[in-house]
């Protein structure tokens, strides 16, 4: 992939150039044209030359790019992050590659990975999205630990997240937790209501069973299903949620694709979290006994990879993309080196077989410790 033949400041010169020999060329730049719009209809983002992929379908389809980026870990749960400058030129890099989708959250902060994202993403409005999340109650700035998707506290949290992103409309707006005191009928029919009223144009939910996502969508359809999913994490596949996504025509967005960057083979059982801005050191996965045993994952990906010219990230997230074509991972990054790397894994083609064999080899290994403790399994709808 050619980053001056796909960047946005490249595409800029070539539209410039283009406007100045249409006077003289006018036959050229009508074929140019079309070239143009072939391309999109071949799948191509507008910016980078990297594929799109469909989330939902009918209604409620949305044309993003075949690989998200995740904004959270650029203020919260990732330990040290670089400042707002660097991180607003990452996602100007990203878009400039032909990432379409990204990621953030109230509760990332709270409140200001919502704020970075207006910042650095408001001028692109029209040509990619910026999908945000409500549902983890949030009071004076602060999370509480409680749900609350009451409707009237929806409508608060939509008009509240549309400041922060400098923007009159919500690409995708997910329930981020399953409210256990309010209906998922009443969640959906005010997200109905929001899609009406033209300040939300896609939804959907994060963490929840097959029955909830079925009663959801018959109330508004869904576009797409967020829950964590990776080659340590595969509960999606046998508890029917990704079944019930791909009979209902639902799309489905990983995320933590890279396992919180384990699996990315750079974390191991010496590495220390910032304790006031990491969640990681709370998690069972990652203790320094788990770590351990689990690296032996990773050896697996890294010797799958150095056969095939791949890191073991690049192996993960081409596992995740070869699964079904309506998924789409929201790998983060604070690194320029981690975000083209992660974007190189479009450019590999690995067999159906191959991909099985990973599959074998990875289930040889236990998984050590559970993903999250008991109080936020609580959370996790099913």
């Amino acid at each position: 992939m050619s980053e001056n033949k796909f960047s946005r400041r490249g595409f800029l010169k070539t539209l410039g150039m283009t406007m100045g020999a249409m006077a003289l060329e006018p036959t050229y730049n009508k074929v140019q044209a079309a070239t143009n719009i072939l391309e999109r209809k071949e799948g191509k983002s507008i910016y980078g030359g990297i594929p799109l992929r469909t989330l939902g379908s009918g209604n409620t389809a949305f044309n993003v790019s075949a690989l998200g980026f995740g904004v959270m870990g650029m203020t919260y749960n990732r330990s040290q992050h670089p400042d707002k400058k660097q991180c607003i030129r990452l996602l100007h890099e990203a878009v400039d590659r032909g990432i379409t989708l990204f990621d953030t959250a109230i509760i990332y902060g709270p409140l200001t990975n919502e704020i970075l994202a207006g910042e650095a993403l408001s001028e692109f409005h029209g040509k990619i999205n910026v999908t945000t999340k409500f549902g983890h109650e949030v009071v004076n700035g602060k999370g509480t630990g409680r749900q609350d998707s009451r409707p009237a506290t929806i409508r608060q949290y939509c008009e509240e997240s549309l400041r922060r992103l400098r923007t009159d409309c919500i690409p995708m707006f997910y329930q981020h937790r399953f409210d256990p005191n309010t209906p998922i009928e009443d969640v959906a029919g005010t997200i109905c209501d929001l899609m009406k009223e033209g300040k939300v144009l896609h939804w959907g939910m994060c963490e929840v069973s097959p029955e909830t996502i079925r009663k959801a969508h018959a109330e508004c359809p869904l576009t797409a299903v967020q829950s964590e999913y990776h080659l340590m994490h595969r509960i999606v596949e046998e508890n029917g949620v990704l079944d019930t996504c791909k009979n209902l025509g639902i799309g489905f967005v990983p995320y933590s694709p890279l396992n919180r960057g384990f699996l990315g083979g750079s974390i191991n059982e010496y590495t220390v979290f910032d304790r006031n801005n990491d969640n990681r050191h709370t998690l069972p996965r990652f203790q320094p006994e788990a770590m351990r045993a689990n690296t032996r994952i990773v050896n697996v990906l890294q010797d799958f990879g150095r056969k095939r010219g791949m890191t073991s990230s690049q192996v993960a997230l081409g596992w995740l993309l070869q699964k079904e074509p309506f998924i789409v991972p929201i790998p983060g990054t604070t690194k320029l080196s981690h975000l083209e790397e992660n974007l190189r894994t479009l450019d590999f083609d690995v067999s159906t077989e191959e991909w099985k064999e990973l599959e074998l080899a990875v289930a040889q290994v236990p998984v050590v410790g559970d993903r999250y403790n008991a109080e936020q399994q609580k959370q996790v709808g099913f």
